[in-house]
């Protein structure tokens, strides 16, 4: 029989009350409040923490307290990623940044989804899609990364945009719902 944590990691319908679940959460909480607690001054001790929450954590990743994540182990970060503050990445599957990406303030990344027949939500089950970020993304602020998104290396994400489908590389995107507006680089940029 699988564990819920299985089924969570799998994308499949889960129970989020499951006693390994909540102590999982409790643990990334007790590190989260430590590493939003701590001063400028203090970056060994916020590299140890993020060392300890965040499942694959590259060189150079900066991530402005306040930071907020269900588990932090779900989440992959390449060198030189930069969260602004208020940022939220709730983690039931995988996040995956690719190197020297950037987001600005109260990003949102959500792979967390519900069931939209109300009688399946009343079940309290839920479920996560995987979200992938390329390297040299740039997400402006207040921008919310919908479950199962993709988007495209050296693409940029207009503030308060709406990402509900995949944004090919190289793109400018924005809007609710998020579309592209303009290709930033021709195959002949590159």
């Amino acid at each position: 029989m699988r564990t819920e944590k299985e089924k969570m990691l799998s994308g499949e319908l889960y129970n989020s009350a499951d006693a390994q679940l909540v102590m999982e959460r409790r643990r990334a909480r007790d590190l989260l409040r430590a590493y939003n607690a701590s001063r400028e001054e203090a970056q060994d001790e916020r590299r140890r923490l993020l060392s300890e929450l965040i499942g694959s954590l590259g060189e150079r990743v900066w991530l402005e307290p306040p930071f907020y994540c269900d588990y932090g182990g779900n989440i992959s970060l390449g060198e030189d990623v930069y969260f602004n503050f208020n940022c939220v990445v709730l983690d039931v599957a995988r996040v995956t940044v690719g190197a020297r990406s950037m987001f600005g303030p109260a990003v949102q990344i959500y792979t967390a989804t519900h069931p939209l027949s109300a009688e399946e939500r009343r079940s309290g089950l839920e479920a996560g899609q995987p979200i992938t970020i390329g390297e040299d993304v740039w997400v402006g602020g207040a921008a919310v990364i919908c479950p199962g998104v993709t988007i495209g290396s050296r693409s940029v994400i207009g503030a308060g945009s709406v990402v509900t489908r995949d944004i090919p590389e190289g793109v400018f995107a924005a809007g609710n719902p998020c579309r592209v507006i303009r290709v930033l680089e021709t195959p002949d940029h590159l």
